[in-house]
């Protein structure tokens, strides 16, 4: 997978732009849309936040998206630096913060592959829904392991393995209804067409392997790359690291009717992985 590929997909299909009505040249209203879409799709979002201690601490974010996060860090005290892969997110970025007078130290065009900063810049390495889409994580790590400063933290969000999102949404009942519609003869238009498209083009029992169809399932039928994490696997994948916590958030398994069930966290679609570096840790860290 060339990371090429990856940026051609994100700057053609901006971060979350999808989920509101798109940017007209209006900045300012289109951040407010996506902000309010975006806190009240993920309410877990600023309580996460808040768990982390940001204030005063150099952060350096990975994969910026619309800013929205990046705002939050910035508004509970962090010294904030951003990279983004994409040309788009991080012109988007900075007309946010030139909007809202926030401050930043830089906001940087480039690849977790190959970080532009100083060895131990940071004190946390933040990144959401980034590092599953990268497809040479080993060479990641390293650069972020890097960039830290000893007894840093890396925290992450990445799709979780053990969701009801892939394993019962993904896995069965997106792949009995793409089986359903390619054989029927119907056309239901947008995203349902353009899988339907790609299956004749790989045909269905290649294009229904969960080692492709899990890349077309989770950020739109285009998307080239994405993987699904278990605890074991972010351990295998960020070896370079340990694990302090870990906690699971957002129900989301669409067509499943679950984003308002009660209770069941531990069967969310994003994990959320804590981490310090292996140097780092002492015995009295608490490690998971």
């Amino acid at each position: 997978m060339d990371e090429s590929e990856i940026q051609r997909f994100w700057d053609t299909h901006p971060c979350g732009e999808s989920s509101v009505s798109g940017l007209d040249g209006d900045f300012e209203q289109f951040f407010s849309r996506f902000d309010d879409f975006r806190y009240a799709k993920e309410s877990h979002l600023p309580r996460c936040l808040d768990e982390i201690e940001f204030r005063g601490k150099a952060v350096l974010e990975i994969g910026l998206g619309q800013g929205a996060d990046s705002e939050q860090m910035v508004k509970r005290g962090g010294i904030w630096s951003g990279i983004d892969l994409t040309e788009e997110a991080v012109n988007r970025v900075r007309r946010r913060f030139e909007l809202r007078d926030l401050p930043y130290q830089s906001i940087q065009h480039g690849s977790v592959l190959d970080l532009p900063y100083a060895d131990q810049s940071f004190d946390i390495v933040f990144s959401h829904g980034v590092l599953h889409h990268v497809p040479d994580v080993g060479r990641a790590q390293k650069e972020i392991a890097r960039v830290l400063k000893p007894r840093g933290s890396l925290i992450m969000m990445v799709y979780a393995r053990y969701s009801l999102n892939y394993l019962v949404s993904i896995a069965i009942v997106r792949r009995l209804g793409l089986t359903a519609l390619y054989f029927l003869p119907l056309r239901l238009g947008g995203v349902y067409d353009v899988h339907i498209a790609q299956a004749r083009e790989v045909g269905l029992v290649e294009y229904l392997k969960m080692s492709n169809f899990i890349h077309r399932n989770t950020d739109g039928p285009l998307n080239p790359f994405s993987r699904v994490y278990s605890l074991m696997e972010v351990r295998r994948d960020f070896s370079l690291f340990r694990v302090i916590k870990h906690h699971r958030e957002f129900m989301h398994a669409p067509p499943l009717p679950v984003s308002r069930l009660p209770g069941v966290r531990w069967l969310g679609w994003h994990l959320w992985v804590h981490m310090i570096g292996r140097e780092q840790v002492s015995n009295n860290d608490g490690l998971q």
